[in-house]
């Protein structure tokens, strides 16, 4: 992150929410059921429920209390929509100590939970007939003094750095997928029609949109890049979106694809991001922009240890698999 803002003389600000399930469980329990049917914290689909937070006051209380001892500061938590999901947004801050922040909050939670019999999973999907856990990323720039996205003369509330970085953004980051969604599970969680967006498109307080702008006060304008999941590696994800809409700024690069509307209005020309860890991972791997931004050498680890995750899922033998064609094949 260093190297960034000594590039261009600006210090990247983010802020994480992830959104996460938590399970009746524990590592026994979970080996004994041989890793299928766990039982959630709570049931139904009760988004900012009062109810359901209160049902389990303690880890919710001690989440929000210990954190801030890891000097973890915990802006909102609050259930999701479905069965024992947890969202919580992490404390704006510099890049750097914003992954550190988001790397503990995984560990903690964990750690936490376990305290009180629930297992947390930051697992992207792991059920099909219910919503994906995100790991959404907020941005600015700034020069020490100042909010260098916001312009209030500037084309809604963007100023030019602002609009050129988010032109990064949607012209790279798919080049970049691999580090936003690095796991197999990744993909299951990118539907058309959920809230996961699967195109890279953007819009104005838009949340079906890949980049949704956020135009305000001098302070709080902000992009928030809405592709990545829970799963992801806090220190790579941020790399991902930082390196892309640097890579905007420093060229100049012109915002000239139009917002999308509504629930995806005008994205119906726009192709989707790839629906597999091995397509993405090549993608990233012949990206010039990920080369002179990461390195040679980091481009082909990463890419070779995507590459070894994705043969250990073709040698992998499904419960879909063993349900399909056990009997009737």
């Amino acid at each position: 992150m260093d190297l960034f803002s000594v590039a261009l003389g600006v210090n990247p600000m983010c802020g994480m929410e992830f959104e996460w399930f938590n399970f009746l469980e524990n590592s026994h329990s979970w080996q004994n059921k041989k890793g299928v049917e766990p039982t959630p914290l709570t049931p139904g689909m009760f988004g900012y429920s009062l109810l359901r937070m209160n049902q389990t006051r303690e880890f919710f209380n001690a989440i929000q209390d210990e954190m801030l001892q890891f000097g973890v500061p915990i802006e909102g938590l609050h259930t999701e929509t479905g069965p024992g999901v947890y969202e919580a947004a992490i404390a704006f801050c510099d890049a750097l100590t914003q992954a550190d922040r988001a790397i503990l909050f995984k560990t903690g939670t964990k750690e936490i939970g376990a305290r009180f019999g629930i297992m947390p999973s930051f697992m992207a999907k792991w059920n099909a007939a219910l919503p994906g856990c995100s790991g959404h990323i907020h941005q600015s720039l700034s020069d020490g003094k100042k909010n260098l996205f916001a312009d209030a003369k500037g084309r809604h509330g963007m100023s030019k750095v602002f609009e050129s970085y988010l032109a990064g953004q949607v012209a790279h980051l798919m080049e970049f997928a691999p580090m936003l969604w690095p796991t197999i599970n990744s993909y299951k969680r990118l539907v058309d029609g959920f809230w996961a967006p699967v195109k890279p498109t953007w819009g104005l307080d838009n949340r079906t949109a890949s980049f949704r702008v956020i135009s305000g006060s001098p302070k709080s304008t902000r992009l928030e890049t809405r592709c990545p999941g829970a799963d992801v590696n806090p220190y790579l994800a941020m790399a991902a979106v930082i390196a892309a809409g640097l890579d905007g700024v420093e060229k100049g690069m012109k915002l000239t694809a139009p917002p999308i509307y509504g629930t995806n209005g005008g994205a119906e020309n726009i192709p989707r991001a790839p629906r597999t860890l091995i397509e993405t991972t090549r993608n990233f791997q012949q990206s010039k922009v990920a080369r002179d931004w990461l390195g040679d050498t980091f481009v082909d680890h990463f890419a070779a240890t995507r590459e070894w995750e994705w043969r250990q899922w073709l040698d992998g033998v499904t419960d879909w698999e063993l349900k399909r064609y056990f009997e009737i094949i």
